[in-house]
């Protein structure tokens, strides 16, 4: 079975010792303490109580017995718990330097515009105003530091698009979202730094459903990406730190209470049928499109079999799930980092938006 993004029992205070099973059907991992000198010494306790006791939590399996593969994989590099940004940074192997450096007239450009360059290989990674200033990745994330070391938040994974002109870290925080049938949604952070001129330090709430891996969309009225401010201020970086953390709280607990909304909405096959029909409109440019039939049947398909079916059958909760489904493991092929770019960023992240907003309409 997959793994959980935990530290492995060596590496530890507890031992897992499995699931457990609530009357009402929820779901929770059970471990006991295995730090000699702690006063709970084999207690069997929650994860949420290890949190609590700032104690190390180990590795468990998931409560599904087969889960699809994360989209981020086989795109970026899976961490070992560092415990800084910047070791993080290393270990993914994008600790490069960029510098701002004037280009010359006879590229076709004005005399003014400047190349962010790396420095290790001399790749342009885009051409920016006289102003701009790079965030090395070394720096652009150390704010984070704070989560992880108060027990809040793991660096789970790291990697790049492109030649380098973004890079991202997912950084899961503790915790998770449930919806009825024991249906697990892992609460995670999405930091980006840029190096094109497009933005600097971003940071995007980005729940992840687990029996699927599927990276679910928060789109909130008045909700979205928060850009950071890059600081070399201690003082500055652990106030910027709490404001991240209360304000993806925030929005956990809405989307939480939406989430529910939706598992708890039963839904006939004609609303199936329409929530379809309106997410992948007709081509009125062409008497049939099969591109279209291609995606509404892709969606269906999955509504009835696929990861989680049976967790969410019948409901609105289950048919967005079956787009996000779509989106992460079925609508690109090939490229795996041309894929999480749609997953996040692209057409993959906006058919998923437009699937939630679909969905809140219905409710």
């Amino acid at each position: 079975m997959p793994e959980d993004t935990k530290l492995s029992s060596a590496e530890s205070d507890a031992k897992f010792l499995g699931w457990q099973k609530t009357l009402s059907g929820a779901i929770f991992p059970l471990y006991t303490i295995t730090a000699e000198n702690h006063p709970s010494y084999h207690s069997t306790v929650t994860d949420a109580t290890l949190r609590s006791l700032k104690l190390r939590i180990p590795r468990s399996t998931v409560p599904y017995s087969e889960t699809s593969p994360s989209p981020w994989q086989n795109s970026g590099i899976m961490l070992n718990h560092p415990k800084t940004a910047r070791e993080a940074i290393e270990a993914a192997g994008l600790d490069y330097c960029v510098v701002r450096e004037r280009l010359e007239a006879n590229a076709g450009l004005k005399q003014e515009s400047f190349a962010a360059l790396r420095t290790d290989n001399g790749y342009i990674l885009g051409v920016v105003h006289d102003g701009y200033e790079s965030i090395q990745n070394r720096d652009a994330f150390k704010f984070c530091d704070y989560l992880v070391g108060a027990g809040e938040a793991l660096y789970e994974a790291a990697g790049k698009f492109g030649h380098g002109e973004h890079i991202w870290i997912l950084v899961k925080l503790s915790g998770f979202l449930e919806v009825p049938g024991s249906d697990r949604i892992n609460k995670y952070l999405l930091l980006t730094n840029s190096h094109d001129g497009s933005a600097h330090v971003c940071a995007k709430v980005t729940p992840i459903r687990v029996v699927c891996n599927n990276t679910l969309t928060s789109a909130l009225q008045g909700a979205g990406d928060i850009q950071i401010s890059h600081t070399h201020d201690a003082v500055k970086n652990l106030e910027q730190a709490v404001k991240l953390l209360e304000w993806s709280n925030s929005l956990y607990k809405r989307l939480n209470g939406i989430f529910n909304a939706m598992a708890s909405q039963k839904i006939t096959e004609a609303q199936l049928q329409a929530y379809v029909q309106a997410l992948v409109p007709d081509n009125e440019e062409t008497e049939t499109d099969e591109r279209t039939e291609n995606i509404r049947q892709s969606v269906l398909q999955l509504y009835e079999s696929g990861r989680g079916a049976n967790l969410s059958g019948g409901t609105l909760w289950g048919a967005f799930n079956s787009v996000t489904e779509y989106t992460d493991h079925l609508m690109l092929s090939g490229n795996a980092t041309a894929r999480l770019n749609s997953i996040w960023f692209g057409r993959g992240e906006q058919l998923k938006l437009k699937a939630f907003r679909l969905a809140m309409q219905m409710m």
